[in-house]
């Protein structure tokens, strides 16, 4: 049931921070991106390795892109979200909240009519330190939670997953992802989504 909305989170965009525990017990608070997260956000993308960064493509990594998202808010498209741990970005998650073209004229070749309101697109990203420690399941059940709070139906991926990127197609599968399409760009790409 539905009990967050873009407008409660544009009035109180606090609302919907949470302080969450990595499986070894240390806390950090997983929040939406602020007007004033412009370098700590731009220090997480200048982290972040070529392996990461090559799997992660809704726009560039860089500091002058951080400083841009910031000024740019608009909760009603997307919900920008990290995870911070002693003043440091350790994960950057956006949630789109409408259909892209792309993403609905290739669920569509797969049959899936995608509909704005009902469907929502997840973009997750782990900082090269923490990845393969658990933080990317305890940020998916938070994920999972705020979809089903804003009344959201099923999740898909941005782009897809790499076929050949199996750590990833496991992870999305423990969540109920289910692969429902491939598509060519410079690899094989997987399509995932999830009923709520």
């Amino acid at each position: 049931m539905a009990s967050l909305t873009s407008e409660l989170l544009t009035r109180s965009p606090e609302c919907i921070t949470k302080t969450l525990h990595m499986p070894d017990g240390q806390p950090f608070d997983f929040r939406l991106l602020l007007e004033d997260d412009g370098p700590l956000i731009g220090k997480y993308f200048e982290s972040l390795g070529d392996d990461t960064r090559s799997k992660f493509g809704p726009h560039p990594l860089d500091m002058a892109t951080g400083h841009a998202l910031c000024t740019e808010l608009d909760y009603t498209k997307f919900l920008r979200m990290i995870a911070v741990h002693r003043d440091t970005a350790i994960a950057y998650f956006i949630l789109i909240l409408d259909v892209r073209p792309g993403e609905r004229n290739r669920y569509e070749s797969y049959g899936i009519t995608l509909v704005d309101g009902q469907d929502c697109i997840v973009a997750p990203s782990v900082a090269d330190e923490y990845q393969n420690r658990g933080l990317g399941s305890v940020l998916m059940l938070r994920i999972l939670d705020i979809v089903a709070s804003l009344g959201f139906t099923r999740i898909l991926l941005s782009g897809g997953t790499r076929a050949t990127n199996l750590r990833a197609v496991h992870f999305y599968e423990k969540f109920g992802l289910r692969e429902v399409g491939r598509f060519e760009t410079s690899c094989d790409n997987i399509d995932m989504i999830r009923q709520l």
